[in-house]
């Protein structure tokens, strides 16, 4: 059930504004339904949420929930009709990325080119995060929310709670990824949440955690991947290339269906590569 935090006082002004601006009834629905996703996510008033706040669930919705850009042009227009338009801040400022002239494949980086950005990173908690989020292939929403006791070290699995659909699930933990996580934890002792920001009661937001990878891709001379998420690729990319199943992959990156799972192999040069082309077979039997 969504959380419903505007108050019915502040849900009719704002719907009064949007009936004054002559705003559509599907329209106005629509605009009311993003203030309440954006509350829902971040737990607190919209007229209380600072502009990272609001680009961190933008961030969200394009990275996490994968919406197509038009559902996300219609979040971003809600947001400003909200923000700029009925609360009068000027100095709002959030944006989404331009429309996309077609859809593209994620581009993957190889494995050499990850270790390289993970030993560009010279901050233990920065590289502690970019490594929890490859080698577990975490999305960037979950990694940020984790608490030290998901993290089950007797059993080398990390608990990952009310991901994406509101599900939990497990994933795997790797060796190299716990030994930076001690270190990590005896420098640092995160208490409420693992990777905290400024103030350690509050989790590091997702825009961080992007800063925090762009930063780490630019000192690698990394010029492929786009945003964190590209992790998350490659660990599912990585994984196949080695060997393991796809529905072990699938658990492990909490899809719904084997068939996003599957989108996968298209990422995946080593699985092309192994593929033969019939002419090869067919030049074998006419060929003296």
């Amino acid at each position: 059930m969504e959380v419903r935090i505007m108050s019915r006082k502040y849900q009719n002004n704002f719907e009064n504004y949007l009936i004054v601006q002559r705003v559509a009834r599907k329209t106005k629905k629509a605009y009311l339904q993003a203030v309440h996703g954006l509350e829902a996510f971040q737990k607190q008033p919209a007229d209380r949420l600072s502009n990272e706040q609001i680009q961190d669930y933008l961030i969200y919705c394009i990275q996490e929930k994968e919406l197509a850009w038009s559902s996300c042009n219609v979040l971003f227009c809600a947001l400003k009709k909200y923000y700029s338009g009925y609360l009068g801040r000027d100095e709002s400022r959030f944006s989404i990325p331009p429309r996309p002239r077609s859809r593209q494949l994620p581009m993957l980086l190889s494995s050499d080119e990850v270790r390289s950005i993970l030993l560009a990173t010279n901050n233990l908690k920065h590289k502690s995060l970019l490594a929890l989020i490859y080698g577990s292939g975490l999305r960037v929403s979950e990694a940020v929310n984790l608490e030290p006791h998901h993290i089950e070290s007797n059993r080398m699995m990390i608990r990952v709670e009310q991901s994406k659909g509101r599900k939990d699930r497990y994933t795997v933990l790797s060796p190299k990824s716990l030994d930076l996580l001690r270190e990590y934890w005896r420098s640092y002792r995160p208490e409420k949440w693992l990777f905290f920001g400024r103030d350690k009661n509050v989790p590091m937001s997702i825009a961080t955690a992007q800063r925090v990878f762009y930063n780490a891709k630019e000192k690698a001379g990394v010029t492929k991947g786009r945003g964190i998420h590209t992790l998350r690729h490659c660990f599912a990319s990585h994984s196949l290339e080695q060997g393991v199943e796809m529905y072990i992959i699938k658990r492990w990156l909490g899809h719904t269906s084997i068939q996003t799972t599957c989108n996968y192999l298209h990422l995946s040069p080593a699985h092309l590569a192994k593929v033969k082309s019939p002419l090869d077979d067919l030049y074998t039997e006419v060929t003296p």
